[in-house]
């Protein structure tokens, strides 16, 4: 009952914060802007950017080109070389390494200054949730973060490895107590090993909480059941909130509530290694609150606009609702008009709410149709609704252009954990789906230039197996969504049914 009632006052003061900068956004984040720019105007990146003459946000944007990792990598490679001030004063506390989706791997530097917004925006959104709804009970309780090992290494003296691992050495000491698996089981690499001892740590444990990408728990809560033949909610009767982040939750809601059992409070998350970005901060609102205040001065660009040579960058007052943004981060980090590689688009101004719609590098559009991972997502919920008995252990989808024969179409390469009774109207169904939801899939299969999508069904461990394959099994790893190549559509050829 301690740790609940040491949160009851912080959660009070931190929901009260989070109401006066969220009345203000364009303020909040001109300050940080102001604030950004000067810490950084002696630094290589500051003189190279003329950053002593940057008074607004129209100077800035004249100044600091969008850049993704790559464009900034030669600032990265003299830090990691030993440079001192070259994006932000000083060198990086730490570096984030992370294989990224559109890249290969990242080092992300964290400064001394962001290291706590990481911490603080994690605690926050489970302080946010305790005020909201009441229920400080799991505080008292084990909390279990599936996450990476905290094993850390080095790159030129700078601390280096996932940014999972570099926030468990941070925990904050009153929730340390209550923290599972052990630091030793963390450090397991071999991710299979390490969720065996998770299980083997936790199985009697009181917990309150499960933390991490909604997958990997799946895996997690899949050894339970078979190690002991019960429900979750029968194994943990005190398990009341579920964390995640990092992929969309809806394609695996269905499966991860069986396995658990009962109705569970959940908190959507949006932690990146460049900053954390938002959090869910209404049980009732899908919508995640964007962090104003957090080190981050933010930018937006229309995703249909992203390829052009000049597209817009807008701050926050500028944004519109329904409206698909790549979004821009410039950092406490020192990660400048970066290009983070998500789409967002905002559902609410007051606050300012946002979901993240996929990745501006992971579409179709093989024939102009220009498919995305938040209408791919929604078609396949709207077909599971009107086939009720479907379960979707985990999917992706590529166009195929030069069939053998027919038109060309899209495949969804989907892993069921239970499949459809009746697969043609499974299909068609999707089909029509994505048609309501995407006017150009509509126009070229209306015209003619594609045909039905077509299911191929693989095997319910194909993509745990794929990732394996890869050495990309748990941790913070994701399947991409979408492609635009058939490179991961043949590499899970061999998981056909």
């Amino acid at each position: 009952m301690l740790r609940a009632a040491f949160a009851k006052p912080l959660a009070a003061y931190v929901v009260a914060q989070q109401k006066r900068w969220a009345a203000a956004p364009a303020l909040t984040q001109q300050r940080w802007l102001q604030a950004l720019v000067k810490a950084a105007r002696f630094t290589r990146f500051g003189h190279d950017h003329d950053f002593a003459g940057i008074k607004t946000h129209a100077d800035f944007q004249a100044r600091v080109p969008v850049r993704d990792y790559e464009g900034l990598s030669p600032y990265i490679e003299l830090i990691k070389n030993g440079w001192a001030d070259v994006l932000w004063p000083g060198q990086p506390a730490y570096f984030a390494k992370t294989s990224g989706t559109t890249s290969g791997t990242k080092y992300i530097p964290l400064s001394r200054e962001s290291v706590p917004y990481h911490l603080n925006s994690a605690r926050n959104a489970l302080l946010n949730f305790a005020q909201q709804t009441g229920n400080f009970g799991f505080l008292d309780r084990k909390l279990i973060f599936l996450s990476g090992s905290p094993e850390l290494d080095t790159t030129n003296g700078i601390l280096t490895g996932r940014l999972s691992g570099i926030v468990n050495h941070h925990v904050p000491g009153w929730l340390r107590g209550n923290q599972l698996p052990s630091y030793r089981t963390n450090c397991i690499e071999d991710w299979e090993e390490k969720l065996d001892r998770i299980v083997d740590e936790t199985l009697r444990r009181d917990l309150g909480l499960i933390s991490g990408i909604p997958p990997w728990v799946q895996m997690y809560f899949d050894r339970i059941v078979a190690r002991t033949g019960r429900k979750i909610k029968d194994v943990f009767p005190n398990f009341s909130v579920f964390v995640y982040g990092g992929v969309n939750f809806e394609p695996y809601r269905a499966r991860l509530a069986e396995s658990i059992g009962k109705p569970l409070a959940s908190v959507e998350t949006y932690p990146a290694s460049e900053g954390f970005i938002a959090y869910q901060d209404q049980q009732n609102d899908p919508g995640l609150l964007l962090l104003l205040d957090h080190g981050i001065f933010y930018e937006f660009i229309p995703a249909d606009e992203y390829f052009k040579p000049n597209p817009r960058r807008l701050s926050i007052e500028q944004v519109e609702l329904g409206v698909n943004y790549a979004l821009v981060l410039n950092t406490n980090a020192g990660l400048w008009g970066y290009s983070i590689g998500d789409t967002v688009k905002f559902v609410s101004k007051n606050p300012y709410r946002l979901v993240v719609t996929g990745r501006i590098k992971h579409f179709i559009s093989a024939f102009g149709e220009h498919v995305i991972g938040e209408e791919v997502e929604k078609a396949l919920a709207q077909a599971m609704q009107q086939h009720p008995e479907v379960n979707v252990a985990e999917f992706t989808v590529a166009p195929q252009v030069t069939p053998a024969q027919g038109l060309p179409y899209h495949e969804w390469l989907i892993a069921f954990a239970k499949p459809a009774a009746n697969p043609e109207a499974f299909a068609h169904d999707l089909d029509a789906a994505l048609r309501r939801l995407n006017t150009y899939y509509e126009d070229l299969r209306a015209g003619n230039i594609l045909r039905r999508l077509v299911i191929s069904p693989l095997e319910p461990d194909a993509f745990v197996e794929y990732m394996r394959s890869q050495g990309k099994l748990g941790g913070q790893n994701k399947v991409p969504r979408l492609s635009n190549d058939r490179q991961l559509a043949n590499a899970l050829a061999a998981f056909r049914v």
